[in-house]
């Protein structure tokens, strides 16, 4: 049974397309079909994955009917196994879209995937609970929100716990797979103190695992690989990490090709 995944947090910056985009790769690796639908109209997963681009646009989940999408889905390869349904400017108008219409056309869509096989989608979504996130949330089987060890994005994370709670009246199935660490620098005595202060307030909402901060990921953002294809000695930790990440959300989701 496929398996719908959202990325989300109501604060940017915080690695949501890192691990959007890495979970992806692993997952393809895996012997998962893997579709990324990019909601963010910053499009930084769209850039990091253009490679695998389907020619069907992000807003079109929205406005169109299903036969675009089952057309692109039709002209695909079977390799690779991985695909894109990219950002696109169309995007910042939805949210003059009516909560229902929108929220009932992107649930069309996702079962589109889901009967063409995918294994997995991973929604990517802006920084705020507009009509695309609160869309994907009500079609999703569970969220996971990546956090910065600031005092800022720890403040944000009551938003988006709220969020779900209430996305729950309507898509009670839906799973929060926790807070994961990210950006964490193990030298800095502000985000030790801070990750120990997140694990008091949410003791059973955070990842067991965390990601570093790593200008290793960076540079596989921009290279537009995952951060294992670096053969420099700094990107092996952060292969460990997001590889373990991964991990997770496989047992957790039972996800299996």
């Amino acid at each position: 049974m496929m398996k719908t995944i959202v990325i989300a947090n109501q604060k940017g910056g915080v690695g949501k397309t890192s691990t959007i985009v890495h979970l992806a790769f692993d997952f393809a690796e895996r012997g998962l079909r893997v579709a990324v639908i990019d909601l963010d109209t910053q499009a930084n997963a769209s850039f990091t994955l253009q490679a695998y681009q389907m020619d069907c646009s992000a807003s079109d989940l929205f406005t169109a009917g299903t036969a675009a999408l089952k057309a692109a889905l039709g002209a695909l390869p079977a390799e690779p196994a991985l695909h894109l349904v990219a950002s696109d400017a169309n995007l910042a108008d939805i949210e003059g879209l009516g909560m229902a219409a929108a929220s009932a056309a992107f649930r069309a869509h996702i079962a589109v995937l889901a009967d063409a096989g995918f294994d997995v989608v991973l929604i990517d979504t802006a920084p705020s609970l507009g009509v695309g996130m609160a869309a994907a949330l009500y079609a999703a089987d569970a969220v996971l929100s990546p956090i910065e060890l600031e005092a800022y994005s720890i403040q944000g994370i009551g938003r988006m716990v709220t969020a779900i709670a209430n996305v729950r009246q309507a898509n009670p199935s839906l799973r929060f797979l926790g807070m994961m660490p990210s950006k964490v620098d193990s030298r800095n005595p502000r985000h030790l103190r801070h990750l120990a202060e997140l694990r008091e307030l949410y003791p059973d909402d955070v990842l067991p695992t965390s990601i570093g901060l790593r200008s290793s990921i960076a540079d596989a953002l921009a290279s537009c690989e995952p951060v294992w294809h670096n053969r420099k000695t700094a990107a092996r930790k952060a292969t460990k990490e997001v590889r373990a990440v991964a991990q997770y959300v496989i047992d957790q989701m039972e996800i299996a090709p």
